[in-house]
């Protein structure tokens, strides 16, 4: 292991640390994290499964993969509140004075939040057993579904990390974050995208969250990959994956290299 990888390893994990740390002493944030996406399940699936052609059972099915999808997606809102609110509170000019690795910092924030998500997912998914959804394919597709969405968590993250350190104020990235809700609206995590009009329709599956939508859905085996998609949903593994690796690809450096330059 070279000394700049040991480094890294090392002053990334005194980081995750303190982002666990700042969690354990901010329980009411943690528990509405927690709780939100069962809250959106129950009313997701009962008011709206109510309301389509789909019965309720089958839609509840439909629409678990959907939202954990749409939360995964809040990475984005996360990672921009909590590192807007370091840097607006001093807290990053502080360590960044401090002899470690500049990727540490924000590394070690999106490697927090992805432990986090990672507990999360035990009650939501058990709840979603309750309500009538079933993994119906196999054991190492519903595993590959799972790190999947972790994937996509972790990418979602850095943008919101980027985002938070560029905006370096916490009322306007709780603005922006909040404008995020939009995000899964504009896919097919909640309804199918065959009924849409045309141009639509090709800007919900060209959302990332609609490739990975899809991927879980077909990996758990809740429903088939529709035809005539979009590239990305008509190949939702192989679409999802290179979203992730896009988004990683572009915004971890984009966050490292704001981190390291501070205000200026």
């Amino acid at each position: 292991m070279s000394t700049v990888t040991h480094d890294l390893a090392h002053d990334g994990t005194a980081m995750l640390g303190r982002q666990l740390q700042r969690l354990r002493n901010n329980p009411g944030l943690l528990i509405l994290t927690q709780t939100m996406p069962v809250t959106m399940l129950l009313f997701f699936g009962y008011v709206f499964g109510s309301a389509l052609a789909m019965p309720g059972e089958e839609y509840r099915a439909f629409l678990v993969p959907g939202l954990l999808v749409a939360t995964a997606a809040n990475g984005l809102m996360t990672g921009m509140f909590q590192a807007a609110q370091d840097t607006h509170r001093g807290v990053t000019d502080r360590l960044r004075t401090l002899p470690v690795s500049r990727a540490a910092v924000p590394l070690g924030q999106a490697v927090a939040d992805l432990l986090v998500t990672a507990a999360g997912l035990v009650p939501f998914l058990l709840v979603g057993l309750a309500v009538g959804w079933r993994m119906e394919g196999s054991a190492p597709g519903a595993a590959g579904a799972v790190g999947l969405l972790l994937l996509f968590r972790f990418a979602t993250t850095w943008i919101g990390v980027f985002l938070g350190l560029l905006t370096r104020n916490e009322e306007a990235a709780g603005q922006l974050g909040g404008a995020t809700f939009i995000l899964p609206l504009l896919s097919n995590a909640y309804i199918p995208t065959e009924g849409l009009p045309g141009w639509l329709r090709t800007v919900a599956e060209w959302n990332p969250i609609s490739a990975v939508t899809t991927a879980l859905r077909d990996l758990f085996g809740n429903a088939p990959v529709p035809e005539g998609a979009a590239w990305p949903v008509a190949h939702p593994v192989a679409g999802s994956l290179v979203w992730c690796a896009v988004l990683l690809a572009v915004f971890v450096p984009l966050a490292v290299r704001r981190y390291a330059r501070g205000e200026g």
